[in-house]
């Protein structure tokens, strides 16, 4: 058996956690052969109900679970952490301007950040799954200054899945058969859903469905998803389908994969977004290492979608600059 790892959840009494922890508890996520100590950050409002999820746990008396850490201090929750999957974000409320949300969002990653840079394992690997995500991971990486910023990350993976099904339901399909489809740019309205190079069964998918499907109902689909599903539930987020995205995307990230995936990263400049910025690329990974796709073609009305995203984004880190380290 290896030796366990440290596995940072903040946010750990909410529902994307609680689709989450006992994933990653079973191994789901890491693999069958390794143990796990979880850490799981709440406010102090929320501990009383954090001590449920936590007795569940116990409950379920997982192989691979060695030991749980509560608590309501960051330092001690990211304490020498080799993963942290940053989920606990502040909602959006009524009325609530979105440069209110970067605001207050940016002051809780900023002590997160600083936490990380001063107490996580320096291979630690980072993923922030809190909205808005890539401003949040944007904040984060700059307030861990110590940490190569390829250990950052946000989540594109569940809009990724989002189009894969969408365009594996158009066209009567496995998922299995739908390949490198790609999510460019932010996760808001304004990310753009590219299918130029995604294969169906080996034929380009462009060639099984009509461009006016792509641009008036697969698009705004996957880019209103989220908004879609809490109408549907009552006010209820998408929080199953989010923990599933955000395991997939760390074990890619940690087990590697061929397969073309969505993730937000800090750019290396490719396709000309300004390195630095938190951007969805099509990536492969292999040894921990993700690697963008690189040479696809960007057509004049990808390029348009990819320039808007990009604007968006960096009116975000705007917003925020004074909080940046």
């Amino acid at each position: 058996m290896k030796k366990p790892v440290r596995v940072a959840i903040t946010g750990g009494a909410g529902q994307i956690a609680y689709s989450l922890v006992f994933r990653i508890a079973s191994g789901e996520m890491l693999g069958q052969d390794q143990p796990v100590i979880l850490h799981m950050l709440e406010v102090p409002a929320a501990l009383e109900a954090l001590k449920g999820v936590v007795m569940e746990l116990h409950d379920c008396a997982y192989p691979l679970l060695e030991d749980i850490v509560m608590t309501d201090d960051v330092n001690i929750a990211f304490s020498d952490v080799d993963y942290a999957l940053l989920v606990g974000a502040k909602p959006r409320g009524p009325g609530m301007e979105r440069s209110d949300l970067l605001k207050i969002n940016g002051e809780i990653f900023t002590e997160q950040g600083k936490a990380l840079n001063d107490f996580a394992s320096r291979d630690i690997k980072v993923l922030i799954v809190g909205n808005p995500a890539n401003t949040n991971a944007y904040i984060t990486m700059h307030s861990a200054p110590d940490l190569d910023r390829k250990q950052f990350s946000s989540m594109t993976r569940l809009d990724h899945n989002r189009a894969v099904s969408q365009l594996a339901e158009k066209t009567g399909v496995k998922i299995t058969a739908v390949k490198n489809v790609i999510i460019w740019g932010n996760h808001s309205t304004t990310q753009y859903p590219d299918i130029n190079h995604a294969t169906i069964n080996g034929q380009p998918a462009k060639s099984l469905v009509e461009q006016d499907w792509i641009i008036n109902e697969f698009m705004p689909t996957v880019q209103q998803r989220g908004t879609a599903i809490i109408k549907a539930r009552g006010g209820k987020s998408s929080a199953a389908s989010a923990a599933f995205a955000a395991m997939s995307h760390m074990r890619d990230w940690v087990m590697g994969t061929d397969e073309w995936t969505s993730m937000s990263i800090p750019s290396d400049g490719s396709y000309n977004i300004p390195e630095g910025l938190i951007y969805s690329f099509p990536v492969t990974i292999k040894d921990g290492k993700i690697n963008i796709v690189q040479g696809l073609e960007i057509d004049q009305f990808s390029n348009k979608l990819l320039i808007a995203t990009q604007h968006e984004l960096e009116q975000e880190c705007e917003a925020v600059a004074d909080l940046l380290v």
